[in-house]
This record gives C-alpha cells, sequence and structure tokens, in this order.
C-alpha cells in the first residue's frame, strides 16, 4: 500500500513540475513577443500576461516581475548560445581536430548561427532598452566570454595575447548583430561568412606567437 501511495506521490509531483515548467515556458515565449514587439520600456506585466493566457498573480509566483522576466529571456538566451558553442567545439575535438583557431572558429558559427535564429532577442538584447543594472550584467557576462575564448585559444596572459582574444571576442559580437540585422538568411550567411574569413586572414595565433 505504502508503495502505491509513493509511486502516486511521485506521478503527482511530476505532474506539477511539468505543468510549472509548461506555464514558465509560456511566459517566456509571451514575453519575448512582447518585449520584441514594444521594447522593455514599453512593454507591461498586463501584456506579457495577456498574451500568454496567464495571470498576474502566476507571473510574479514564477519570476517576480518584469525585470525579472527580462533578465531570464536573456540567461535562457545565453545558455542557448554556450550550449551550441560547446556543443560544436566538442565534435570538432571528437573528429581529431587540435587546431585551436579551428575549433574557435566552431564555436564561432554556432554563437551566429543562434543569433540569426534568435535574431528578435539578438536586437532586443543589443539596443539598451533594458532593466537597471542589465548593462553591468552585460559586460560582466562578455569579461567571462573573453576568458573563456582565452582558454580555448590557449593565450597566455601578456597584454598582446589579452588584445587578441578582446579583439576576436568583439568581432563575433559584432558580427551577431549585423547578422541579426538581415533581411534573409543567405544574407546573414554572407556576412558570418566574412567574419570568419577575417579572424583567418588576421592569424591571430602566429601573431601570438611572434611575441612570445
Amino acid at each position: 500500500m505504502a508503495r502505491k501511495t509513493n509511486s502516486r506521490a511521485a506521478n503527482a509531483n511530476a505532474w506539477r513540475w511539468s505543468r510549472t515548467a509548461e506555464t514558465r515556458r509560456g511566459m517566456l515565449e509571451a514575453a519575448r513577443e512582447v518585449f520584441t514587439e514594444r521594447g522593455f520600456a514599453d512593454a507591461s506585466v498586463a501584456d506579457v500576461v495577456e498574451r500568454a493566457g496567464s495571470s498576474v498573480g502566476s507571473l510574479y509566483h514564477h519570476f517576480g516581475g518584469k525585470a525579472e522576466l527580462f533578465l531570464a529571456l536573456w540567461e535562457d538566451h545565453q545558455a542557448a548560445h554556450e550550449a551550441a558553442a560547446s556543443a560544436a567545439v566538442a565534435a570538432l575535438r571528437e573528429a581529431g581536430e587540435t587546431n585551436p583557431l579551428e575549433l574557435f572558429i566552431a564555436g564561432a558559427r554556432a554563437f551566429l548561427e543562434g543569433s540569426w535564429q534568435r535574431r528578435d532577442l539578438v536586437r532586443l538584447l543589443m539596443d539598451g532598452d533594458g532593466p537597471p543594472g542589465f548593462e553591468l550584467m552585460r559586460r560582466t557576462r562578455n569579461r567571462e566570454w573573453v576568458r573563456q575564448n582565452a582558454v580555448l585559444l590557449g593565450a597566455g596572459t601578456d597584454p598582446v595575447d589579452r588584445v587578441t582574444v578582446t579583439v576576436l571576442t568583439t568581432v563575433i559580437g559584432e558580427t551577431a548583430r549585423e547578422v541579426a540585422a538581415c533581411e534573409t538568411k543567405a544574407e546573414a550567411d554572407t556576412v558570418a561568412a566574412a567574419a570568419i574569413h577575417l579572424i583567418r586572414r588576421l592569424d591571430p595565433l602566429t601573431e601570438v606567437e611572434q611575441h612570445d
């Protein structure tokens, strides 16, 4: 009898978790639509819950407010970027590639592909319209991105290495902005290919080695 009771409780908990995740996802999708249509400042909680078919109380329960909802969208977007880039790098490594620049380019391609797929979010998150403190959070995340790229590229800590990695990271970030502004996938692919070509021409690893 106890085993059946435990099983029913586990099933009930799983159902509640599934419903909670579904509700949260629906609110995030509604927020994405509303924020990208109206901007953060002009959007309201009422707009989001109406689009989601939910309630103000439910939104505050899951997120705490409009600012937290915006930041959750940003975190999901960043997590998707990081997962795609990591998967691309890992796949190339498994294929036998060891050249750090090629690994960096694989991650960059995945990042730029995600920037096209979520171009509405890229435009929203880059236009400066966000909650108080968002710019600081974004700058902090960008510094962490530079650090991760430094590890991937095997760069050292001297000034030339640091500026090299910063420039390469900036190239990818600015290219993402241009990709998001493109009208067609073909145009976005052309922009991304131009950025990758530029990175290859810079040949940053060779330059770093010459200064060692």
